[in-house]
């Protein structure tokens, strides 16, 4: 098996990118990234911990729970959860982090990379609520690129198709599962 170490060997078993697939990455968010945002119900959060491993975390919400301040800025509270805080302790050590928005039915994905500040400031908090429990801290990310990823990958995957959905009997709920593997 052969291993590659170094640019010049990955580079040559590939084409060069397309003019277009080498241009879309911007630096800031524009029309059809902010309007994708706002009805955007999840995303995936990548963040790097102390040992240099990254921590990929899924959040969801109404659409428009990530909310975008500026074509420079999004937020997004951080909502009660299981309270391991992993993703907020890695912003603190490292505040590099990368988002994937995705909108169920639309193929095209959203990645978002950017350094965020965690908040507590009171009128930031208060733009959060919406009828929920007030979160305790707000998550902001200072955009550095933005672009939109083709809906390859999700057309592979059927991910919005219902010729892929399983039945779920195949495997217990994840309370049984969690507790199946504290056990062993």
């Amino acid at each position: 098996m052969s291993q590659i170490v170094n640019h010049d060997a990955l580079n040559a078993l590939y084409d060069s990118p397309h003019p277009l697939a080498e241009g879309k990455e911007i630096k800031h968010l524009e029309e059809h990234a902010i309007r994708f945002i706002e009805h955007s119900p999840y995303v995936v959060i990548a963040t790097t911990d102390q040992a240099g491993f990254n921590d990929v975390s899924p959040r969801g919400g109404k659409p428009g729970f990530v909310k975008v301040l500026d074509p420079h800025t999004l937020a997004f509270a951080d909502m009660p959860g299981n309270n391991r805080l992993d993703s907020m302790r890695n912003l603190i050590d490292n505040p590099k982090m990368g988002l994937l928005f995705m909108i169920p039915g639309i193929g095209e994905i959203v990645r978002v990379q950017g350094s965020a500040t965690l908040h507590t400031d009171e009128a930031l908090l208060d733009t959060f609520c919406e009828g929920r429990k007030r979160p305790k801290l707000v998550v902001k990310i200072a955009v550095e690129t933005t672009l939109f990823h083709c809906p390859r990958a999700i057309a592979f995957a059927k991910l919005w198709s219902d010729d892929y959905n399983v039945d779920r009997t195949f495997l217990p709920s994840l309370l049984k599962i969690i507790q199946d593997q504290v056990a062993s």
